[in-house]
């Protein structure tokens, strides 16, 4: 993931805005700050905070030894019962019968299509919402192979951004460890937007910066 760089008054400014670019929260990214303000004159601050930030590498889940992850099926003792008498004789240390058993174990799989993903936070969202009580319309949207954004839009939403859109950031949050454990899913970036704020964030924050470069 690349570096994104913004300025700002102060250091956490800054960050805010580095911040709503990529659309995550401050535990999901990387902060290096650069350059902080230097203290002028009657306390004011001079020269602009300048930070890079990126999201942060997402871990591998480290593999489990396939004989921790076996469960026991119903019947499975008497086939083992029965398999290791008829070879009674043949294979007396059951290393064969071993072998089969875990040939058979389904393979655990953490790469899960986004558009499965998508529906899936699509539902636990809507569901948000009905219960909330708000009119909201949500849909989703595949960006690239390893982006995808969810969407509510509708009026009177101020409740699910919050200020300086922090209830969104949880929002976000909340929504992708569901959508992590009901899939098992490792794999993706989901964004969550409501009506259009992190747009709108963005555009607000170029002027911003443009009018402070002019």
């Amino acid at each position: 993931m690349e570096w994104v760089e913004t300025t700002g008054k102060s250091v956490e400014e800054a960050v805010d805005a580095a911040l709503d670019q990529l659309g995550v929260g401050e535990d999901d990214a990387e902060v290096e700050v650069l350059e902080e303000p230097k203290p002028g004159l009657f306390g004011r601050m001079r020269g602009e905070a300048r930070v890079r930030v990126r999201v942060r590498p997402t871990q591998p889940r480290p593999k489990e030894d396939r004989r921790d992850r076996r469960r026991r099926r119903p019947g499975e003792s008497s086939r083992t019962e029965s398999t290791s008498e008829a070879r009674d004789g043949d294979d007396d240390d059951g290393s064969g019968a071993g072998r089969r058993d875990e040939e058979k174990e389904p393979q655990v799989t953490e790469h899960i299509p986004l558009s499965t993903q998508a529906t899936e936070a699509e539902e636990f969202l809507n569901g948000l919402v009905d219960r909330l009580g708000l009119a909201g319309k949500v849909s989703t949207e595949i960006q690239d192979e390893d982006n995808f954004q969810v969407r509510i839009d509708g009026d009177d939403l101020g409740v699910l951004i919050g200020p300086r859109g922090a209830t969104l950031s949880a929002l976000q949050e909340l929504t992708r460890t569901v959508v992590q454990r009901r899939l098992n899913a490792h794999n993706g970036r989901l964004i969550v937007d409501v009506s259009g704020y992190r747009q709108k964030r963005k555009v607000a924050l170029e002027r911003f910066t443009k009018e402070v470069a002019d």
